[in-house]
C-alpha cells in the first residue's frame, strides 16, 4: 500500500524507533485514555495495543488505511474513527482526560497542535513526530532565531520538550528532512492571566515583521500614544518571553477600556 501525498503520509518503518517512541510515551503519559492521530499502517498502533492498561482509540482520515487497520488489528468503529482530525470535536472522544500521540503529517502539524490546544481542558499530554525545524521552533525560547508565534501560543498552555531526532531512512517514502519527537505537558496553571483573544492577536501581530520593534508592529492596537514610551516597545518580539507578552496584553487591554 503506497503513501498518499494528499494525506501527507510517510510510513514509519524502523521498528526500533517505533518501540522507542511508544516506550517514551509510556514513561511520560499520565493518562489512561489515549488517542492516536493518523495511525496509517499501524507502526505505532501495534505497540500501543500491547499496553493493556490504556484505553486506546485512533482517528484516521484515509479510508484505505482504516480498512487495513480493521483487518489487521480487528479495530471496531468505536475504537477506530474514520474522520479528519482537524474537524473532530475532541471533547467528545473520551469522557475523561486523554493523551494524544501520532506521527503527524508535516503539512498540517501546526494545525493539529492548535486543534489540540483548543481542547486543552481535555488533553493534558501530547507527543508526536514533527519536522525537526518545526519541533525546534515549538520548543525554543526568547532570543532564538526560530522563536515565533507557534512557540509563544503553544507554550502558554504546554511545557514543550524536544525528545529525540528521527532520521529520514526510518520512513517510506523517506522525507527530505530530519524529524523529531516532541512532548507537550499541560501546565498546572494554564489559564492565561490576560484576555486570551487579545493575547493571540498581539502575539500574531508582533511577529508579522519580527525584525521590527513592537512600537511599529503594534500600531493597530495602540490608542494611548504614551505607551510608545514604554521600554518594551523598543524591543523586538523575539526578545519577549511569555510573562512579558501577558503584561503587554494587559497594558493594551487596560488602555482599550479607558
Amino acid at each position: 500500500m503506497r503513501a498518499k501525498k494528499a494525506f501527507g503520509q510517510n510510513f514509519l518503518i524502523d521498528e526500533a524507533v517505533c518501540q522507542h517512541i511508544v516506550d517514551t510515551f509510556e514513561q511520560l503519559n499520565p493518562c489512561e485514555n489515549v488517542l492516536e492521530v493518523g495511525p496509517g499502517k499501524g507502526a505505532l498502533t501495534r505497540y500501543l495495543l500491547d499496553q493493556h492498561h490504556i484505553q486506546f482509540k485512533a482517528v484516521e482520515a484515509d479510508w484505505d488505511m482504516v480498512h487495513y487497520l480493521q483487518q489487521k488489528y480487528g479495530l471496531g468503529s468505536e475504537q477506530l474513527i474514520q474522520e479528519d482530525f482537524l474537524k473532530l470535536p475532541l471533547d467528545q472522544i473520551y469522557s475523561e482526560p486523554y493523551a494524544v500521540i501520532g506521527n503527524f503529517p508535516y503539512n498540517i502539524s501546526s494545525q493539529i497542535l492548535f486543534h489540540i490546544d483548543k481542547y486543552k481542558d481535555n488533553i493534558p499530554f501530547a507527543m508526536g513526530m514533527f519536522q525537526k525545524e518545526v519541533a525546534q521552533r515549538l520548543a525554543s525560547g526568547p532570543g532564538s532565531k526560530v522563536y515565533g508565534v507557534t512557540s509563544v501560543l503553544l507554550q502558554a498552555t504546554y511545557d514543550i520538550d524536544l525528545l529525540f531526532e528521527v532520521e529520514p531512512t526510518s520512513f517510506i517514502p523517506a522525507p527530505k528532512v530530519t524529524s523529531a519527537i516532541i512532548s507537550l505537558k499541560r501546565k498546572e496553571h494554564y489559564e492565561l492571566p490576560c484576555d486570551p483573544q487579545l493575547f493571540r492577536s498581539i502575539v500574531k501581530g508582533s511577529f508579522l515583521q519580527r525584525r521590527k520593534m513592537l512600537r511599529n508592529t503594534l500600531k493597530p492596537w495602540i490608542k494611548d500614544e504614551s505607551l510608545y514610551a514604554l521600554e518594551v516597545m523598543r524591543q523586538r518580539p523575539e526578545q519577549l518571553g511569555l510573562e512579558e507578552f501577558y503584561e503587554l496584553t494587559n497594558i493594551i487591554s487596560t488602555q482599550e477600556k479607558q
